[in-house]
């Protein structure tokens, strides 16, 4: 019991645009995912903690990668369509 979260942590989370959240269980290329997914690039998903103690939404911002960088497990990327 309790182990479900530390494997989903374990993950290369890649959420598509129309939805679909893909898991990889080990650190690749940006490149890979890209010929995987033409016309798309792939960003890193940045959340950062709400400054207010109201618990205001947390703000979310895309740093886009380059084809040579790679995607780390316990990180949560995003496809962007260029087209």
């Amino acid at each position: 019991m309790g182990n479900c979260q530390a494997a989903e942590a374990a993950t290369v989370v890649v959420e598509h645009p129309g939805g679909k959240v893909e898991r990889i269980y080990w650190s690749l290329s940006a490149t890979e995912i890209m010929k995987a997914n033409p016309g798309h690039y792939v960003a890193l998903i940045i959340a950062s903690i709400p400054s207010n103690k109201n618990g205001g939404p947390s703000i979310k911002q895309l740093k886009l990668l380059r084809p040579d960088d790679t995607l780390h497990i316990g990180h949560v990327y995003r496809l962007v369509s260029f087209e």
